[in-house]
């Protein structure tokens, strides 16, 4: 059997609560309990000494997952982990020969994949022990200011320099009956498992947390949106000025206005007729140069003039229209003008270059490209991306 452990304290003083916090669009414990749900765990045990904790988690719904109400004297700041891990293992009673996995929540970068493989290294090494970690390749000096790793007379270039094991806090598997006899989380011989190094980030001040959502966001894309949201996308909606263009305003010496497109999100709109999904384009704006360019996108609804209100009331209406939900609709847009119709959707994105007001919004896809620079394409590629529509 195969049993994760993961401790959730009420009382943190740095990030209040911040175990339930809104971590890119997610409570920050949700992310590890997703990963275990879909890996080769058998059960999850999530300990904490939190009603309010207890009732998010429950909310998840993952069927791996149990809770065990850990004593309050074992969930204080002194409080070791070990402390809370022996408590739960002496009540417990598992089988000595279970696998342990020892799971912080405070490492939201922690994918299913990494679990699976340390579970396997795990067993295939007969190790006694397991730990994540991340190679680094700094130097280090001791507090005597004695050099740690490298001769300072002999620099090696980076791409020569092997680095350093550095423990990153992630995850740790033992057995049960390693655990019940050292006390400890690692024993014997201890093996590594190594991660990629920007998962290196554990959340303990409130810098760690930009930064780390900062790092999802670029690496990690593909988790912020579940593939049963993205497979019933049946409508994609688009904003025009700052999303299928630059923003910006040409003028040509006789006073004729113009508008900078991309190809690149022309061909997305193509990939979404072949998948069968209905596009509607909705702008502020009327004008022919967008009565033009929606004709050879080849769009099934096209409205122009519109307010941030009248935005979402044609929403709702192509909704009706084709007998679908709010939920089955994705939508790009980059501006106050867009807002609540990004909130209303089952699926919401927003160029790198939006209000920061769009792109601070709950559940929003801030995607890595520039309004006119490709980011509806970008938005496209990740809808289709491993789902039965590709």
């Amino acid at each position: 059997m195969i049993i994760a452990f993961v401790p959730l304290r009420g009382g943190s003083k740095s990030i209040p609560l911040k175990n339930i916090k809104n971590f890119c669009g997610k409570p920050l414990a949700y992310w590890n309990l997703k990963a275990l749900q879909d890996s080769k765990v058998d059960e999850i045990i999530v300990a904490t000494d939190s009603d309010e904790i207890k009732r998010v988690v429950e909310s998840f719904s993952f069927s791996k997952v149990r809770i065990y109400e850990r004593d309050p004297k074992n969930a204080q700041d002194h409080s070791s982990t070990e402390s809370v891990m022996l408590e739960f293992l002496h009540f417990f009673k598992a089988d000595p020969q279970s696998l342990f996995i020892l799971v912080q929540a405070t490492s939201p970068l922690t994918q299913t994949s990494d679990f699976d493989n340390a579970i396997r290294l795990f067993t295939q090494s007969r190790a006694d022990s397991l730990l994540s970690c991340v190679k680094t390749k700094r130097f280090f000096w001791d507090m005597a200011h004695n050099p740690l790793n490298y001769d300072p007379h002999k620099r090696p270039r980076r791409q020569d320099f092997a680095g350093l094991f550095m423990e990153n806090g992630a995850f740790y598997i033992s057995r049960v009956q390693d655990i019940l006899r050292t006390q400890n989380r690692l024993s014997g011989n201890i093996a590594i498992y190594e991660m990629q190094e920007y998962q290196g980030i554990e959340i303990d001040e409130p810098l760690d947390w930009e930064i780390a959502q900062m790092l999802m966001r670029h690496y990690q894309r593909n988790r912020l949106v579940d593939s049963k949201i993205r497979s019933r996308i049946k409508l994609f909606a688009s904003d025009v000025d700052g999303t299928l263009t630059d923003g910006g305003m040409y003028y040509c010496s006789n006073g004729i206005e113009s508008k900078k497109f991309n190809t690149l999100d022309g061909k997305g709109f193509e990939l979404l007729r072949q998948a069968g999904i209905k596009i509607a384009i909705l702008t502020g704006e009327n004008t022919p140069i967008v009565q033009s360019r929606a004709a050879k996108l080849q769009v099934d609804y096209l409205y122009m003039g519109l307010s941030r209100e009248q935005k979402l009331a044609k929403i709702q209406e192509i909704c009706a229209q084709e007998n679908i939900s709010l939920d089955s609709v994705a939508y790009i847009g980059d501006d106050i003008n867009d807002e609540l119709v990004l909130r209303a959707v089952g699926l919401g994105a927003c160029p790198k270059d939006a209000h920061p007001r769009i792109a601070s919004l709950p559940r929003i896809m801030r995607l890595s490209r520039g309004g006119g620079q490709g980011a509806v394409r970008e938005f496209v590629d990740y809808l289709l991306q491993n789902t039965n529509q590709n």
